[in-house]
């Protein structure tokens, strides 16, 4: 159980002259502020989301349906309605709240509020943002082949979305649900990661957290799946999901698929190691027709591979992972992140100065899990020693 702190927990919260309207003695209760975050009423939220109409819902999670609403103040708002008022989501309530909070990051999106936690219905009011998800542009209602997102833009989104995992783990807070569907993007295609509902934060005697399972089918850390244990390379792994995403324009799961390829993952990682990148990017991209698009397109499957090892120790941190795609994206090599050899399990890559994309994989012994890596990313990519049990 995570004890959130209360600041000032006596503190009464008043409503506004300007946003509030005549209510009935139980919508007049004096409610608490928690951690500085306004405190609505639900009377006020049932009327933004026209009672939760099922035409304003904007999505379905895990933990709650998202609906969109326009408060009194005009401002539109994204408000997320909890499925149950049991202990396990009043807490996921009161962690996400205390995370949203104390996390301010461009490429976050942002909390407005919250209702009471004994309030009839648990609320979260978020930040509207207005032009879906990247799940949505690539392989969902808004994928179209004539209008397919550009790849410039899909390099800006791997940017943005590294850029606010890496400041997350940077805070010692892990998203815990790192998917396509929970990347947003505003008018201009800037990112805002959103649904911290299965973050955890932390301690700071431990590196890493024993839970039941939670996540996405396609997108969970293997090792997390056996072992229960999360870190922030759990996070890394679901990145490199994105990735494989980004570049393909494929689901991360898809049961049309070979048995053995349902998984994205398991797919791309077929692909990446017999060198058969033309059979995992989407031809729309350009990759067949640009060559620059082609390298960068190559640079971010093989940086996904990294990611993708099924050994949480061998993947790289978030924070070398964006210094990764910003080379990738300054048209620089990859910083020879595969130019080392490792005897142990055969595999040769060109030193930096003979740098080959196309046949960068093509002597790597292929085994039943991706290669090893751990030369390079095993002396940098923990911070701390892993604590089994």
């Amino acid at each position: 159980m995570i004890h959130l702190k209360r600041k000032n927990a006596s503190l009464k919260f008043h409503l506004r002259n300007g946003t509030s309207h005549p209510q009935s003695n139980s919508d007049m209760e004096e409610c608490n502020v928690y951690f500085e975050v306004p405190i609505f009423n639900s009377t006020e939220l049932e009327e933004a989301t026209n009672n939760f109409a099922a035409s304003n819902e904007l999505g379905d999670g895990g933990f709650g349906t998202v609906y969109y609403g326009k408060i009194r103040d005009g401002r539109e708002v994204a408000v997320k309605r909890l499925y149950e008022r049991n202990y396990r989501r009043v807490k996921q309530f009161m962690n996400e709240v205390e995370i949203l909070t104390r996390l301010q990051h461009k490429n976050l999106v942002s909390l407005y509020g919250c209702t009471s936690r004994h309030s009839r219905e648990l609320l979260l009011v978020y930040e509207y943002i207005s032009n879906g998800t990247v799940a949505d542009h690539i392989h969902g209602q808004l994928a179209n082949s004539s209008t397919t997102l550009p790849w410039k833009i899909r390099m800006g989104i791997a940017i943005e979305t590294a850029t606010a995992l890496a400041y997350l783990h940077a805070s010692d807070t892990v998203h815990r649900d790192v998917k396509t569907n929970n990347i947003l993007l505003d008018k201009n295609f800037g990112v805002k990661v959103a649904d911290f509902g299965l973050s955890r934060l932390f301690p700071n005697d431990v590196s890493h957290i024993s839970t039941a399972p939670q996540g996405t089918p396609g997108y969970v850390d293997p090792e997390y799946h056996r072992c229960y244990q999360l870190t922030e390379k759990s996070d890394v792994y679901s990145f490199g999901v994105v990735l494989i995403e980004l570049v393909s324009s494929k689901p991360a799961v898809d049961i049309s698929r070979e048995r053995d390829e349902i998984n994205l993952a398991d797919f791309a990682i077929n692909k990446i190691q017999k060198c058969m990148f033309g059979e995992l990017m989407d031809p729309n991209l350009g990759f067949e027709s640009d060559s620059g698009i082609n390298r960068m397109m190559t640079s971010v499957a093989e940086l996904a591979f990294l990611c993708l090892q099924q050994d949480k120790e061998t993947r790289p941190p978030m924070d070398e992972v964006l210094e990764e795609l910003k080379a990738i994206a300054c048209n620089e090599n990859a910083a020879d992140i595969f130019a080392y050899a490792d005897e142990d399990e055969g595999v040769l890559a060109p030193s930096p100065s003979h740098y080959d994309d196309s046949q960068l994989l093509k002597n790597m012994q292929l085994t039943h899990s991706p290669v090893s890596v751990t030369q390079k990313w095993g002396s940098s990519g923990s911070s701390a020693p892993v604590v089994d049990g």
